[in-house]
């Protein structure tokens, strides 16, 4: 079950990454959601995914703390 959440949160955060305000709450969301070894394969691939989209890299604070 925790695979589908966490790959349902990649798709919600693909999906929602236009806008910097609106990933930084779905990201919070995510986080008060999965189990902490998820959070840390969220946070592997948020740094690939914000490569391509600087704009989103200040949301990567929310998962370093």
């Amino acid at each position: 079950m925790s695979k589908i959440m966490f790959d349902y949160t990649k798709s919600i955060l693909e999906r929602v990454s236009f806008d910097p305000i609106l990933f930084c709450k779905e990201l919070e969301k995510a986080i008060r959601t999965l189990l902490p070894f998820e959070i840390e394969q969220l946070r592997e691939w948020l740094l690939n995914f914000t490569i391509e989209k600087p704009e989103l890299k200040q949301c990567l604070l929310i998962v370093n703390s």
